[in-house]
């Protein structure tokens, strides 16, 4: 779609489209019309648009009357954006802020000052229903592909009243319906530079006059955007069948399926020159990745209640692997003219296994170090505990080396020139191994009515509804262990080795590289959710003035079950007296000088049980003062569930205004205040990985977002998105103590500037477009502390996309441009207070330049 045709769509969008509701109500078709595409998003012919807008449920309202925050974004604006994970489709939404460098999945967003490093208080959804209850982790079970129309999204507001555990914002996916009146179809085949190969597909077609299907997902292999040996590969499949029913309702059967594998990052070691992040010699951090062939697969010894074998594999070849499926029912019935009744429900039953690695973990900067160091017994060496069980093991040791185990070369601690030497840089680290697998299950239903009423100038329209929510989750995180390791590319691991006088192996300290086992707990846990909200929003019309309340009060019964470790001594399980507790003899045949595997499930759990329950309530006014400028206010007071422990609470208020000047000129201007209360989550403790501490804060936010296209002539537009904003804590307690050194802070990762300008040319006689994007991040704190500040940024990224014929795209488009530098968080499992050390620190980082492009055609 031309930018003429983009800017159409918003100029119309603000005064006068019709909408349909959702969220509480998903999609309702608004006449035979419209029942083939659902509301087809802008087209040629203004007068043909409808537009849907997530957080309303009054039929037919223009967003200028609208008084919630909206952001609405075609399937072409998703498009331009060339997402390469569903968190780079969020950047589309101004307020956001997006961590997107884990690569396509388990990747983070906030929202309105909220703590980076979580994905708490955003929604996804799908079709108006959330893609998981608990809202995080949708990235592994979503990705946008043909079958997506287009992208809506509510901040505040109603988010939390419509929804579950959305209420700083709910990000809706809106899918395209069945076409019930003639065949189309889409082919796309997308390549890029990084090594991505994918092909998605779209079909629809009518069966009969009330019946119609559509089907569509994407295949695809990808070693992910930075250097690896290992290419990931999956699919995603999604289909639905739709029937119309004589009163103007649907019902709509709808099932989706995916098995993809896709890379995974996390820190990585950056050495800091005059305050601006660079690469250490021999790792490029714009591109090098540490992980690779030494991590394909390694057997990590761990409790026998979690294997019997008394092994769990690390196996980074196969990355993150996301697997589900989703059933789903949606019914919309109008009893008369007045009245509609709805019903959706979904059940997914997914699994992801997850094999990522964390350079720094735990040790942090301290388990950089150099390799002489490492070596060397005494307070300088990251593995000094271990070089003491090494002398005690092997008392006629002369001295302690490394030796590679891809290419068994030794290195002698007495080699200094080779070990400094080494891969350019001389360091050694110290890689934590995440395995965590989660098998669960999750059913939604939602269901209501909506009643609307006219009188004169008197509109109203009432919907009330339920939902349930049952939902379980079993995790099993165990074998977390670390090796040592060099710092390059597809990094070598290495055993720590005890040598003779001539250097030769007298003995081995580790076993596959472990130096350690069980280094965040047994990991072993199950949590169960089931949860009823009812629910009620009344949106009335008086005049120009529109007035808006809800409420919904949900009450969840939450189970907790985590592994309990070993109580006593078992001789048949091999259970002994160790560090202070009861742990499990490593297998027999496990080499090293570490005897027993950690933490040690026994198979047993602590169960907590808790029912709580809360209101989310929102009140709002909307006053048109002329037919292209209104102006709006809201207050929402909204909560975030988390099984058994306390409920978590957001109040946000927000004014704001509206307005429109012919084909010149369309945006908005929102100031807000959020106060997030009892934010709770926890760390890993820098001196005992093993250990995690707690963390309970007050946030409070105040700021300004930005939503302007400015179009001077008819071929060139601009698009500027942006939110300014003064995050602050308050009352920060880390165990139970309060903390006054972090009042006042910003909160870790979390920018105060955050702006996107998107420059647009128009091409003539409908060529297409060429555009350019600019995202600036302002700077960032790694810690809660403030101790580490990571430097703002700026990419720069250009495309274009050309219409060789009405029925055949072809698109390019390139990240990074400039190759700039960019750090989107610390190290959180070092600490909450970090610090640069010696001019190092580890971090993880956009990566530099990626290009690619699109062949689509559809018939």
């Amino acid at each position: 779609m031309s930018i003429v045709n983009r800017f159409s769509a918003r100029a119309l969008l603000l005064t006068g489209a019709a909408l349909l509701p959702t969220m509480a109500v998903a999609q309702t078709v608004a006449s035979d019309a419209d029942a083939g595409q659902n509301a087809p998003s802008a087209q040629t012919d203004e007068s043909q648009d409808v537009i849907v807008v997530t957080g309303q449920t009054t039929r037919d309202r223009p967003l200028i009357t609208s008084s919630a925050d909206i952001t609405y974004a075609t399937r072409e604006d998703i498009d331009r954006r060339a997402p390469r994970s569903t968190a780079d489709m969020l950047e589309l939404v101004p307020g956001i802020f997006v961590e997107a460098t884990a690569g396509e999945a388990s990747n983070n967003y906030s929202v309105r000052g909220l703590q980076g490093g979580g994905q708490r208080f955003v929604q996804l959804e799908e079709d108006g229903m959330p893609i998981l209850y608990g809202g995080g982790g949708a990235d592994f079970f979503f990705q946008q592909d043909l079958t997506i129309d287009r992208l809506e999204a509510v901040k505040g507001g109603s988010s939390g009243v419509l929804t579950v555990n959305g209420a700083g914002a709910t990000i809706n996916f809106i899918s395209k319906r069945p076409n019930f009146k003639e065949f189309e179809g889409a082919v796309r085949l997308t390549g890029m530079n990084y090594g991505l190969k994918r092909a998605d597909f779209y079909y629809s077609a009518p069966l009969s006059e009330n019946l119609a299907f559509n089907f569509g997902g994407y295949v695809q292999s990808s070693p992910g955007v930075r250097r690896n040996p290992f290419d990931y590969a999956g699919y995603r499949i999604k289909g639905s069948l739709e029937y119309r029913l004589p009163s103007g309702g649907s019902i709509r059967l709808s099932g989706r399926r995916g098995d993809i594998e896709t890379a995974y990052y996390a820190s990585s070691p950056y050495r800091f020159q005059n305050g601006e992040p660079t690469s250490i010699p021999g790792f490029d951090i714009q591109r090098d990745n540490i992980g690779g062939d030494a991590f394909s697969s390694i057997n990590v010894p761990v409790s026998t209640y979690v294997s019997p074998t008394g092994y769990r594999p690390f196996r980074y070849r196969d990355g993150i692997r996301s697997f589900y499926n989703q059933a789903r029912l949606d019914i919309d019935l109008p009893v008369s003219d007045a009245i509609t009744l709805f019903a959706r429900g979904r059940y997914i039953d997914y699994t992801y296994d997850f094999n990522g690695l964390f350079p720094g973990s735990g040790t942090g900067n301290a388990g950089l170090a150099s390799a002489v160091n490492y070596l060397t017994p005494g307070a300088n060496s990251p593995i000094n505990s271990l070089l003491t069980l090494g002398q005690a093991a092997f008392p006629t040791a002369t001295r302690f080396g490394i030796r590679n185990i891809r290419t068994g070369q030794v290195i002698g601690s007495n080699e200094t020139a080779t070990l400094n030497a080494l891969n350019g840089n001389g360091f050694l680290q110290r890689t934590t191994l995440n395995h965590d697998r989660v098998d669960g299950r999750d059913l939604g239903i939602n269901a209501g009515g909506r009643w609307e009423f006219e009188s004169g100038s008197i509109k109203n329209s009432l919907t009330l509804g339920a939902m349930y929510y049952n939902v379980k989750r079993n995790q099993d995180q165990s074998a977390t262990a670390s090796v040592v390791n060099d710092v390059r590319n597809n990094s070598d691991v290495y055993d720590i080795v005890a040598l003779n006088g001539a250097n030769g192996v007298i003995g081995s300290l580790t076993d596959s590289g472990l130096v350690s086992y069980g280094d965040w707990g047994n990991g072993i846990r199950e949590r169960k959710d089931e949860t009823i909200s009812l629910y009620a929003n009344d949106e009335i019309a008086f005049g120009n003035l529109r007035i808006d309340g809800g409420i919904r009060w949900e009450q969840d019964s939450a189970v907790a079950l985590d592994g309990r470790n070993a109580a006593a001594a078992d001789a048949s399980r091999r259970i002994v007296a160790a560090n202070g507790g009861f742990e499990q003899l490593v297998p027999v045949g496990q080499g090293g000088v570490l005897t027993t595997v950690g933490s040690t499930f026994a198979g047993q759990f602590d169960v907590r049980r808790r029912k709580q329950d809360k209101i989310a309530w929102t009140v709002g006014a909307n006053y048109l003062i002329t037919p292209s400028l209104s102006v709006y206010g809201r207050y929402a007071d909204g909560f975030q569930t988390n099984n058994v422990d306390p409920i978590t609470t957001i109040k946000l208020y927000e004014a704001g205004v509206r307005y429109q000047y012919a084909r010149i000129f369309s945006g908005s201007v929102t100031v807000f205040r959020t106060n997030f209360d009892d934010q709770n989550y926890n760390f890993a403790n820098p001196d005992n990985p093993t250990q995690q501490q707690n963390i309970n804060a007050d946030l409070r936010t105040k700021g300004i977002e930005i939503d302007v296209m400015v179009r001077p002539i008819r071929w060139f537009s601009v698009d500027f998105q942006g939110v300014f904003q003064d995050p602050k804590l308050v009352n920060l307690q880390i165990d139970g103590t309060t903390q006054s050194r972090y009042a006042g802070n910003r909160p870790e990762r979390t920018p105060a500037q955050l702006w996107t300008v998107t420059p647009a040319i128009t091409l003539p006689n409908g060529l297409g477009e060429i555009f350019g994007r600019y995202k600036f991040i302002g700077q960032i704190f790694a810690d809660a502390g403030n101790g580490v500040a990571l430097p703002s940024y700026g990419v720069t990224s250009a495309g274009v996309n050309l219409n060789i014929t009405p029925t055949l795209q072809v698109s390019f488009n390139a990240e990074n441009i400039f190759n700039v530098v960019g750090l989107t968080e610390g190290n959180p499992r070092q600490g909450q207070t970090q610090a640069i050390t010696d001019g190092y620190f580890y971090a993880r980082g956009i990566v530099g330049p990626t290009y690619g492009g699109s062949v689509t055609f559809r018939f």
